[in-house]
């Protein structure tokens, strides 16, 4: 009994200590560990970069929130990503936007090293803030920021960024 009484405290304090420690830290200083096909419900852990990432299911964290990636792919078939998109993940072979399987990382790199997560989100919501090579502006409709919650929008890049090179 004694266990249980201190078992919440603990976690509670554990979770407080890593999440205010990593706030103000760049991402190469903070690991984010993203956990797919777990049964039990995500729980987002955010490690110094100095310690070993643990394996506790989780979703993405960045500058763009905390998503379910579970939920997310729901989001990405509901609103049409697939026709456009290839996405191993959600058994996507559109062709009139980039590759998600690839494209995302390599993309946020050339977008002056952006974070991965940060520029998925901004992908989404600001569609021509960076355009990919071989594609033309304006083609990506722009309303998803504001037609998707930012539940949803969280839940999408956190799909998109679980299925996604990250090299």
């Amino acid at each position: 009994m004694l266990f249980a009484a201190l078992l919440f405290p603990a976690g509670f304090a554990g979770w407080a200590v890593g999440h205010y420690t990593s706030l103000d830290k760049s991402s190469s200083t903070v690991v984010h560990t993203v956990t797919i096909g777990s049964t039990s419900a995500p729980a987002t852990t955010t490690t110094p970069a100095t310690t070993p990432a643990t394996t506790t299911p989780a979703t993405t964290t960045s500058s763009g929130g905390a998503g379910n990636a579970a939920a997310g792919k729901s989001v990405f078939a509901a609103n049409g990503c697939a026709s456009c998109h290839t996405f191993k993940p959600a058994n996507a072979t559109g062709t009139v936007g980039p590759d998600l399987d690839a494209a995302p990382a390599s993309d946020a790199k050339a977008d002056n090293n952006m974070d991965l997560a940060a520029f998925i989100k901004q992908s989404i919501d600001d569609p021509n803030a960076y355009i990919a090579k071989g594609y033309t502006k304006g083609v990506m409709p722009t309303t998803f920021g504001q037609s998707l919650s930012s539940t949803q929008l969280n839940d999408l890049v956190a799909f998109i960024f679980s299925g996604t090179a990250k090299s």
